[in-house]
């Protein structure tokens, strides 16, 4: 079965790139790091050499300039394979904020640093764990105090924080009961974690299902020079908005590749393994799961390409972002309970890789926002009713 995309995509070419890459980073690559739960040096490496880690940073600082479009393509290939993009897609998202709101200055001493390698910007410092996704209540703090900030409090779940040279960051500048808006009075910050660890900074990794390199980073004075503020004070809240909807279509696009390898896989086990005589994908028992979850990924591939089309635009695509985050985590989800499905017992040996994916995609029923929050959003902001929450 040929899943890709047309030859009339205009992503063609970095997409069989893409694959040709991966191919180079088999199930053996991924399943040896799951035992061990170690970070994909080496793919992140290659992927950083190859260029795709700076698809949104302008040329004139040494990235590819592609569109949100160009990096959803990436990131869709990337899983597609049954690689994982998850070690290394923050960079991509968290970038808008800075190319959006970072001062020339800023843009002139990170981005190209970013764009070669020497540079990793892949934490982001916002979910805590009193707050969870109720971001206008997080509890960390910047304090201002001459040419530098004093930060104190902690984050969770900041995914990739031992890896990464740089966070960006999300704290309160001003107490939430001194501002007229609760979105008001936050604060972005870009954080040096190479000075910072050891000196107001502590990282302590959390074990999960999934071999995801999650941590939880605590701030005890940590000092952040005053030039690291990004954009206007107070009002960092919505200069992560973008990024949030660019994260939400990024991972959807992941969830289409999952979908797509889940897919890819229940088709040709469904077709070769006999028994009772006849291949088992000819029982509409097995059949129609498979083809049910490729049909609920067609549709959230059709929201995703709207919402990329409205963000690139200039446009509110939120209705899009949310609902394609959702409906391609839905479609991955099902894919991938077919795929066990199918294969029965084989579908928990580790060889097949379908229990290390299955594990994997798990997650994004839950982050980077979880259902309930995406439905009520909808509720909300796209019908009309009353606030759910």
């Amino acid at each position: 079965m040929d899943m890709q995309h047309p030859a009339t995509d205009p992503h063609a070419e970095i997409r069989a790139e893409v694959r040709k890459l991966c191919a180079r980073f088999p199930g053996e690559y991924w399943r040896e790091l799951d035992a061990r739960r170690g970070y994909p040096t080496e793919f992140v490496t290659a992927l950083t050499e190859s260029g795709y880690l700076a698809a949104l940073i302008p040329e004139e600082y040494g990235g590819a300039g592609l569109k949100l479009s160009g990096a959803a393509a990436i990131l869709e290939e990337i899983h597609a394979s049954g690689s994982n993009g998850a070690a290394c897609h923050a960079q991509m998202y968290i970038m808008g904020t800075i190319l959006k709101h970072g001062s020339p200055a800023q843009k002139a001493q990170y981005l190209p640093g970013i764009a070669d390698g020497s540079l990793r910007l892949q934490a982001f410092g916002v979910t805590e764990p009193t707050s969870g996704t109720d971001t206008t209540a997080l509890r960390t703090t910047a304090r201002r105090e001459g040419d530098k900030w004093i930060v104190n409090g902690q984050k969770i779940w900041t995914s990739r924080a031992e890896h990464s040279d740089l966070m960006l960051l999300l704290a309160r500048t001003t107490p939430k009961d001194q501002v007229a808006k609760k979105t008001d009075g936050l604060s972005t910050f870009i954080v040096d974690m190479r000075k910072a660890l050891g000196n107001g900074l502590t990282i302590r990794p959390i074990r999960t299902m999934m071999n995801h390199n999650s941590c939880e980073v605590f701030f005890d004075n940590m000092e952040v020079p005053a030039e690291n503020l990004v954009g206007v004070e107070g009002k960092g809240f919505r200069q992560i908005l973008d990024g949030m909807n660019a994260e939400r279509l990024l991972i959807a696009s992941e969830c289409i590749g999952d979908a797509r390898w889940f897919t890819q896989r229940s088709v040709a086990y469904a077709k070769e393994r006999v028994l009772f005589g006849r291949p088992i994908g000819q029982n509409q028992g097995v059949q129609f799961p498979i083809a049910k979850a490729y049909a609920q990924m067609r549709a959230a591939e059709a929201i995703v390409k709207q919402g990329l089309e409205k963000f690139e635009n200039g446009l509110n695509c939120g209705e899009e972002a949310n609902m394609g985050k959702m409906l391609a985590a839905d479609a991955a989800w099902a894919a991938a309970e077919a795929c066990v499905q199918t294969h029965g017992g084989f579908g928990f040996a580790e060889e097949y890789d379908i229990e290390r994916k299955f594990r994997e995609t798990r997650l994004y029923q839950v982050a980077p926002i979880s259902t309930n929050l995406v439905l009520s959003y909808i509720g909300e902001h796209v019908l009309g009713m009353p606030r759910s929450y």
